[in-house]
């Protein structure tokens, strides 16, 4: 008796930041889904080989480096295309998060550190995954494939980030940049989404909600807590699927009703 093909063959996906935080957590949701990952690390490559461990399934393949640098950002997509045959998803995740070390308050530094703050933040958070999507959805233009995008947004867009700005500034343009290219890219049959989530307890975080603020950011949700990262990935694994096309163009709020936008 012949065997019976599989009717859900394994997708393949390349999820940008996923050495640790949500990253780690969308890829460990996309293997365990069937998927298989191409993991992206920003420089500590230990922590993305300790992500490629934790998934499920064979397949996997680690690339590296620098999204801001063009080059590197082609290489990245490239190895990631060579190792997996093609790209069905793409998440992206990497981004510089607010910290202390990014205060760029507009009342309360020189003009230097502003200037400063905002060209790494935009770099980062909104220039680098510009380049990613192109590069991706042109790959999947080129094969034909009906794929998926799903960035992780942020909260601070539409509530303001007034210690971060330019954090808030470059999380609202990706968000209007999912949207852009939804229309775009909708007759290539590929589907462009965008989630935001609230405060999420990442490992970076641990001192915020261990320390005299923790109690204020949990509170900022009537549920009296934080997401955590696997929330996130759940739902990055219901919008790269082919059941969500239909939520292209959406901006999923995941924030537990901590921030409720008109």
């Amino acid at each position: 008796m012949p065997d019976t093909p599989d009717p859900t063959p394994r997708r393949t996906a390349l999820v940008t930041g996923a050495s640790r935080g949500i990253g780690r957590a969308v890829a460990v949701a996309l293997a365990g889904r069937g998927d298989r990952v191409a993991v992206h690390f920003g420089s500590d490559r230990s922590a993305g080989q300790e992500t490629i461990e934790m998934l499920a399934g064979e397949g996997h393949v680690l690339v590296g480096g620098d999204l801001t640098d063009d080059a590197v950002a082609q290489r990245v997509v490239g190895e990631a295309v060579d190792a997996l045959g093609h790209l069905d998803v793409l998440v992206n995740n990497a981004a510089v998060a607010p910290s202390a070390a990014s205060h760029h308050r507009v009342d309360d530094v020189d003009f230097e550190t502003w200037q400063r703050a905002w060209r790494s933040m935009v770099d980062v958070d909104l220039l680098a995954p510009a380049a990613v999507t192109y590069l991706v959805a042109r790959s999947m233009i080129a094969t034909g494939t009906a794929g998926a995008v799903v960035t992780i947004g942020s909260r601070g867009a539409y509530r303001g980030e007034p210690d971060h700005p330019a954090y808030g500034a470059a999380k609202a343009g990706l968000h209007a940049m999912g949207q852009s290219l939804a229309l775009a890219l909708a007759p290539h049959g590929i589907s462009v989404a965008t989630v935001a989530p609230g405060f999420v307890a990442t490992q970076r975080q641990d001192e915020t909600l261990a320390g005299p603020r923790g109690d204020a950011v949990r509170a900022q949700s009537p549920f009296g807590r934080v997401a955590t990262p696997q929330e996130v990935a759940e739902a990055v694994l219901y919008l790269t699927s082919p059941q969500a096309q239909w939520a292209s163009g959406a901006v999923l709020d995941l924030n537990g009703a901590s921030y409720l936008r008109p």
